[in-house]
């Protein structure tokens, strides 16, 4: 049998490489409209570059050096005062991301924490961040991560504002935070994102979140009123409506018998399936959707951790573990964006320029995604490497990296 030559072999990764730069491209083209001035827009490009780009520590400094400038004047300009609106151009990012990773999705909301120093950025405060583990003093982003079987990005961002920010007129004329903005607790943040998603359109099969969205009732209720479903854990205290009387998650989960409780894989883990036993208990209905209990039980352990679900009455077990178990991906994100993309390396402290920062991650972060999908894709359709006849450590994603600069 004839081998490949070498030009045969390397044309499926000259093709994806070829399509990675022309996404690439693609991302300036869609980020013009967005800028009245021409060197802003170029600074916009330039700053996403160079979020996906070489330097280790991705600050104003490294980034400006990454895109060969002596200095960051011209980032500062853009992220302090040049003229674009970041909600806009975050807007579009919901919208690149269902295109290149498509619809019907998860949508995740979870928060996470920036360590600072000193009192002067916007919204530091000595407050919980899971990033640390306990108090310390740092930002906190409310985010909101959309999955599907292609991938996963942040798509949206919001920062959280300690009261103690928002009820100080000295603290917010330094921070620049805008007049109609007011303290809004996490999940009324998540809330806000959440609306603008759905009101774009956007039917994601699921909502997920951990117990700081799943014990709000409001945000509940919001989604019951819109018919998602939704699974959000809760704590084992959480009242919850059965029948006519309140209940507790961690009363009912007694009355779950032996043979009711079912393995299952909540998804593929570093160490394989992440197996754990499951029940759920049915509770109200609500505008023709059912609320569910779901239980979660560790096969080592035995703890049991709590769900509140709402879906249709005949959603099945195994679709609820999935969901469940999707929430994941948001914390993979998390960790994705802020050591590729300088999520969390800013040095900014207005609110402007925080959700500037951030909206540009997120362009960058979801641009990744798109590259992956795409990578994923040329590999399940082409021929193995192997076969090929390239080396089992050529990797197309760092190849298109290499190629451009920016790795």
């Amino acid at each position: 049998m004839r081998q490949p030559s070498d030009t045969e072999a390397q044309a499926p990764e000259v093709r994806l490489v070829g399509r990675l730069v022309t996404e690439l491209e693609s991302i300036g083209a869609w980020l013009q409209p967005h800028f009245r001035r021409r060197e802003a827009h170029a600074a916009a490009v330039e700053y996403v570059k160079s979020l996906l780009g070489r330097a280790q520590r991705k600050n104003m400094w490294g980034l400006s050096e990454d895109a060969g400038h002596r200095a960051p004047y011209a980032f500062q300009h853009l992220l302090l005062r040049a003229k674009w609106d970041a909600d806009v151009v975050r807007d579009d990012v919901l919208e690149y991301a269902r295109r290149a990773l498509g619809e019907g999705g998860i949508l995740a909301v979870d928060e996470t924490g920036f360590l600072k120093k000193g009192a002067k950025s916007v919204g530091v405060a000595r407050q919980y961040t899971g990033t640390a583990g306990k108090v310390e003093n740092a930002q906190v982003g409310v985010f909101l991560s959309y999955a599907t079987p292609h991938g996963h990005a942040l798509v949206d961002r919001e920062l959280y504002l300690p009261e103690s920010w928002a009820e100080d007129a000295g603290r917010r004329e330094v921070g620049g935070i805008p007049d109609e903005v007011g303290f809004e607790s996490k999940p009324a943040l998540a809330q806000g994102m959440l609306q603008r998603a759905l009101g774009a359109g956007l039917k994601p099969a699921w909502v997920v979140g951990d117990e700081v969205y799943g014990r709000d009732t409001t945000l509940r209720r919001f989604l019951e009123d819109l018919h998602q479903p939704y699974v959000l854990a809760v704590a084992s205290n959480t009242h919850v409506w059965r029948g006519f009387y309140q209940v507790k998650p961690g009363d009912m989960v007694k009355d779950i018998a032996p043979e009711d409780w079912v393995r299952l894989s909540a998804g593929a883990g570093t160490k394989g399936p992440r197996l754990y036993d499951w029940a759920r208990m049915r509770l109200n209905r609500h505008l023709g959707l059912s609320r569910w209990l779901l239980f979660r039980r560790g096969l080592v352990d035995g703890k049991v951790a709590f769900y509140v679900a709402h879906a249709r009455r005949n959603a099945s077990l195994e679709s609820m573990v999935r969901a469940a178990g999707s929430r994941w991906a948001v914390e993979e994100d998390f960790e994705s964006a802020k050591n590729e993309v300088g999520l969390a390396d800013y040095e900014v402290r207005t609110w402007t320029a925080w959700h500037r920062h951030m909206t540009l991650c997120l362009v960058a972060h979801v641009f990744l995604a798109a590259a992956r999908a795409m990578a994923n894709l040329q590999l399940q359709e082409g021929l193995p490497p192997k076969a090929l006849g390239l080396p089992r450590r050529r990797n197309p994603m760092r190849a298109f990296l290499v190629r451009r600069g920016l790795h």
